[in-house]
């Protein structure tokens, strides 16, 4: 799993290129931004697969209509398979207004 963090949609967007040029397939290739508009937008915009109750989970897609934004977006990565401390360094750069790509 790789972990990448860019400073706006068209950065993603090349970021993403070059991830599928890789072999990175986009059904695993998320896209995370602080903003839950920002995110579905550039989520929309370059293709890239949203976190659904296959990755997260019941339980916590339930729990998560109660929390932060914050606490959704690190409940998220964690769905992916980052670690605790990882999601919440990551987070913080989302708090900057950066984006974070995770491919699988």
């Amino acid at each position: 799993m790789k972990t990448y963090i860019v400073e706006n949609g068209v950065q993603a967007s090349e970021k993403i290129l070059t991830l599928q040029a890789e072999g990175y397939e986009k059904e695993h290739i998320y896209l995370f931004a602080h903003d839950e508009n920002r995110s579905k937008h550039l989520t929309e915009h370059t293709n890239t697969k949203g976190i659904g109750l296959k990755e997260e989970g019941i339980f916590d897609k339930m729990a998560n209509i109660f929390v932060s934004r914050g606490e959704q977006i690190r409940t998220r990565m964690t769905s992916l398979g980052l670690s605790q401390h990882k999601a919440m360094e990551l987070e913080e750069e989302l708090d900057e207004g950066k984006v974070v790509i995770v491919a699988q």
